[in-house]
């Protein structure tokens, strides 16, 4: 496996590290069978939160970043980096796991460039927390560490038939009240089959007990804890509750999952299910300028959000722009099996001591994605937040609406056979008009998901907090406030995802100790957007926008997508 660092630009820097590291008593680690654990001196930490620092290594499905944030919530040193997307053919999205792993330590270093030039030092960073992209699939060589394949990211459509065949199988319509999910091209579960049945590479490692199986986020653990040298695959619980592997009740691998798929777990290995924040299970940074530091939580990136828009308490929600569109409902300590269309999951669970929370989940497969289709595929403009600027050129759509269907559609309405499709072009159609419809795609998917949670929890949402990059635009969110009549917050501080992993990681060392302590994390300066148009033209756009939905329909051929499955 290659060496993740070249510490030659930076050897200045790793000197001062190491002779601050070396000047402090007892901040560090005891060795004993092979098992790292945290001796906080609680004389050398201060009671000042502004003095106290938790990293968060936030890895999406474009970039990756990596944030050092004081203990009240503000961000000192931050790194972010784009990695390759790959399309091989239409409907397919990889991504190279070096590339992935590589970005992470690329931010590492940049950021702690920046930390250590304000005069900190490495070891005052307590703990370091991980979030990551959920359903993407990675397979790798236990005994090697070298990926058997690239990574099939998420909102990639290949299995499209395979899922056909699988909904035909007996149990299928009782996979979801088990595990949450219903069978779609989303869960890594699905992906996998595939993977098994499509790559020799793959079912030879299967075959012969070789294969490590797991999201991106076991990928960054194995190696940041020293590849098969450290020899750690764990993942959390809400990373789990999306590959249809885990039981929503028991927090564990569940037989009658894995038989459905036909993975024998005596020939696969899978990640230890561990809570999100975890004092001792995620182990340390091996190497680089973070070396020994702990690593003390892990989520999913939306369920990281969900933690840092504190939202904590039952009937609380929050809804991410970023490359899809997630809207997660917090309903309590049981989980909720939707009747409507959404996604039951683990929201968080904050310790071994605390019981997992759940969430209602909405997923729109496109939201920041159809911004960059309108950047890179269109050339409507060189930079993806110019959108707003090219939205402001128009007063509305002119009637176009845009059915972002490049992966069918998500919740609640789980049609894998659209395509994306616009309507209402005519010879005054402008890019204005394109631009805005591409953003209402996602207000208005956000509407149909608001709807279906309403019905399944019998509570209707009084306000929507949001983040991730498309909330950045003001025309976006006050067209969200317009189309779902409820005000929208967007906080001043937009990295909420990071932000929920350095939470989660300072709970499992005790910073916080209850939900409570965090009542004004990151509530400054929040603005507001509320209804300006009337709900009875806002009933009438949605109509127009179900009516396009059912329009879109039935544009994949079965024969077509199974063709370009086999690549040929």
């Amino acid at each position: 496996m290659r060496n993740p660092f070249d510490m030659s630009d930076i050897d200045s820097v790793i000197d001062e590290y190491e002779h601050r590291r070396s000047s402090v008593d007892i901040h560090a680690f005891q060795i004993n069978d092979g098992n790292r654990s945290l001796l906080q001196n609680e004389k050398r930490r201060s009671d000042n939160l502004k003095e106290r620092f938790v990293g968060a290594i936030d890895t999406g499905t474009t970039s990756s970043r990596f944030i050092i944030f004081d203990c009240t919530g503000v961000p000192v040193s931050k790194y972010q980096t784009e990695f390759r997307q790959i399309h091989e053919h239409s409907g397919w999205h990889e991504q190279d796991p070096f590339e992935l792993v590589d970005s992470v330590y690329t931010c590492i270093e940049e950021a702690m460039k920046e930390f250590l030039a304000l005069g900190y030092s490495a070891s005052d960073i307590e703990a370091i927390g991980i979030t990551s992209q959920r359903e993407t699939t990675v397979c790798w060589d236990w005994e090697t560490g070298e990926p058997l394949h690239h990574a099939i990211a998420w909102p990639d459509t290949r299995t499209t038939g395979l899922v056909r065949e699988l909904k035909e199988q007996p149990g299928a319509e009782e996979l979801s009240k088990i595990c949450g999910l219903p069978l779609s091209t989303y869960p890594s579960s699905v992906t996998l089959v595939w993977m098994l049945r499509n790559l020799p590479e793959v079912k030879k490692a299967y075959d012969e007990g070789r294969l490590a199986f797991g999201t991106p986020d076991a990928w960054l653990l194995y190696n940041l804890n020293g590849g098969p040298e450290g020899g750690r695959l764990v993942t959390d619980v809400t990373n789990a509750s999306r590959t249809m592997f885990m039981n929503l009740e028991t927090l564990d691998y569940d037989d009658r999952l894995l038989k459905f798929f036909g993975l024998d777990r005596n020939k696969i290995r899978l990640p230890k299910i561990l809570p999100s924040a975890d004092l001792d299970g995620y182990g340390v940074v091996h190497g680089g300028p973070l070396d020994g530091i702990p690593i003390t939580s892990c989520l999913g990136d939306q369920s990281a959000a969900l933690v840092g828009h504190c939202a904590f308490t039952p009937g609380s929600a929050k809804n991410t722009y970023g490359t899809g569109c997630f809207l997660l409902y917090n309903v309590g300590e049981k989980p909720v099996i939707s009747t409507h269309g959404l996604l039951a999951t683990v929201g968080f669970q904050l310790g071994k001591d605390r019981k997992p929370v759940y969430a209602l989940e909405g997923s729109v497969a496109v939201a920041g994605s159809g911004v960059s289709f309108l950047m890179n595929n269109m050339g409507f403009f060189r930079d993806s937040r110019k959108v707003s600027e090219v939205a402001e050129t128009v007063p509305d759509s002119g009637g176009c609406v845009f059915v972002t269907a490049f992966s069918g559609l998500f919740a609640p309405y789980w049609i894998d056979d659209a395509k994306g499709t616009i309507f209402g072009i005519t010879q005054h159609t402008q890019r204005g008009h394109i631009a805005r419809a591409t953003m209402e795609a996602a207000c208005f998917q956000t509407k149909a998901i608001l709807d279906a949670m309403a019905m399944d929890s019998g509570h209707k949402l009084s306000e929507l907090a949001v983040d991730g990059g498309m909330s950045n635009s003001d025309i976006c969110m006050q067209t969200q406030a317009d189309i779902i009549q409820i005000p929208v917050e967007r906080p001043a501080m937009h990295e909420t995802t990071a932000l929920g992993a350095a939470i989660a990681a300072g709970f499992a060392i005790g910073i916080w100790k209850e939900f409570s302590d965090l009542k004004n994390m990151n509530r400054a300066n929040r603005t507001t957007f509320t209804p300006h148009i009337s709900p009875t033209h806002s009933h009438k756009l949605y109509k127009r926008w179900s009516k396009a939905v059912e329009m879109s329909r039935g544009w994949v051929d079965t024969n077509d997508e199974d063709i370009q499955a086999n690549g040929h």
